[in-house]
């Protein structure tokens, strides 16, 4: 196997999963970020050679995997979506259950516009630095700023809310 090559799997076997959680995180659905990430490997192996000089990999890598994601949602329109089967409902979750706690998190992120949605996962949940994530999203450090400031707030609100609707359904 060629260096080149080699480095790019071992890359991409090492921040797969990572790749995974923050497209899901962005998008919301499993299957789109499955797409996406694919998309981005597939990118990503025909641009190898200069991805690999960069001064970040992740930082570039997470900023064609925000691309792909507008790309896919700008574009979504022209797709046909065929579901082998009727999907199944969602089934009630605990409060004290782990995964009710990441399902709410999840659903609260699905009502944050997609720039705020993106900021909180590239910002805390792939830990990347203010420059990083302004990089990776193609705007200043201000706007991430501000975007930052104005997911919390309405992710705090839509928690709240969710937590006051579990607290009245007991």
């Amino acid at each position: 196997m060629i260096d080149a090559e080699r480095e790019f799997v071992e890359y991409v076997s090492a921040r797969l999963p990572s790749l995974h959680r923050t497209a899901f995180l962005m998008c919301g659905d499993a299957h789109l970020a499955d797409d996406v990430v694919q998309q981005t490997l597939t990118a990503l192996y025909v641009h190898w050679r200069k991805v690999s000089r960069a001064d970040n990999v992740d930082a570039y890598v997470h900023r064609m995997l925000v691309h792909k994601l507008v790309d896919e949602k700008r574009l979504s329109w022209a797709k046909v979506r065929l579901f082998g089967s009727t999907p199944e409902p969602e089934r009630p979750v605990t409060p004290h259950d782990e995964v009710a706690e990441r399902d709410s998190l999840v659903a609260a992120l699905a009502h944050l516009p997609r720039g705020q949605r993106t900021v909180l996962v590239l910002r805390f949940l792939c830990d990347l630095s203010l420059t990083d994530t302004a990089a990776a999203m193609g705007c200043s450090e201000g706007n991430v700023k501000s975007q930052t400031a104005r997911a919390l707030a309405a992710i705090r609100q839509v928690l709240a809310v969710t937590e006051m609707a579990g607290r009245n359904s007991r």
